[in-house]
């Protein structure tokens, strides 16, 4: 069967046409995988993604099937990936991805003061567009318990940078210190010489033989020995 050179002309654009999209398709692919990844490292909740290539352009002929690479994926707003042609002398071009990141995020639920401890109440999780914020927290427990660092307006998402967890114990205040081995449980008093959030390895004197010792806070006011191991304890 002879073809027309309208017919060949109408051939080769759609072949063309159909390489593009498949390298746009796989661009795109590989675009969205690189987030999930990052959304994962990052705890974010139920991330959706939009992407498409901000500058598309046709491939050469390449004999065996292109390979795909990630150049600069920082910031999701702007991406770049290689598209490679494995051939003796093949080829390499650059393309820029635009994404947009949404996801479940924790957000105030009322306006909150400086310095204020969240509770259950304070705390709700919304879908949020969060393509340029890369500290926000994936879940409401996360939250609880943080102290803000500044006041934030009702349905501001939190961020990792405006909270800090409360100090729990002040310095040169009373504490219990408290010691536990299988079912015994020991308690004495002291002094602690530094101030802790929960978790935090503090000086603490014990008052019965004046000896200093490094502690682990663990409630307000209280402190355990800072070898026993946390996922030790009961």
């Amino acid at each position: 069967m002879r073809l027309t050179a309208a017919a060949l002309i109408s051939l080769a654009w759609g072949n063309t046409f159909s390489k593009e999209i498949s390298i746009t398709t796989r661009l795109e692919q590989a675009a969205r995988e690189q987030l999930a990844r990052q959304a994962e490292t990052a705890g974010l909740a139920e991330a959706q993604f939009t992407v498409n290539v901000a500058t598309p352009r046709a491939a050469p002929p390449c004999a065996r099937p292109v390979e795909i690479e990630a150049v600069d994926t920082r910031t999701p707003a702007r991406m770049r990936f290689a598209v490679l042609c494995p051939d003796a002398g093949g080829w390499k071009y650059e393309y820029v991805l635009r994404a947009s990141v949404s996801a479940l995020v924790a957000v105030a639920a009322a306006p909150l003061a400086a310095g204020q401890t969240l509770t259950a109440q304070d705390v709700t999780l919304e879908r949020r567009d969060v393509t340029t914020l890369s500290d926000t927290i994936g879940s409401a427990e996360a939250a609880t318990g943080q102290a803000t660092r500044r006041s934030l307006r009702a349905g501001e998402v939190l961020r990792q940078a405006q909270l800090s967890a409360p100090i729990l114990v002040k310095r040169g205040e009373a504490v219990v210190m408290l010691a536990r081995f299988e079912a015994l449980e020991i308690s004495t008093a002291g002094e602690a010489l530094d101030a802790g959030a929960l978790h935090a390895l503090v000086r603490v004197r014990n008052l019965a033989n004046g000896r200093v010792v490094r502690m682990r806070v663990i409630a307000p006011g209280t402190v355990e020995p800072a070898e026993i191991a946390r996922s030790a304890q009961p």
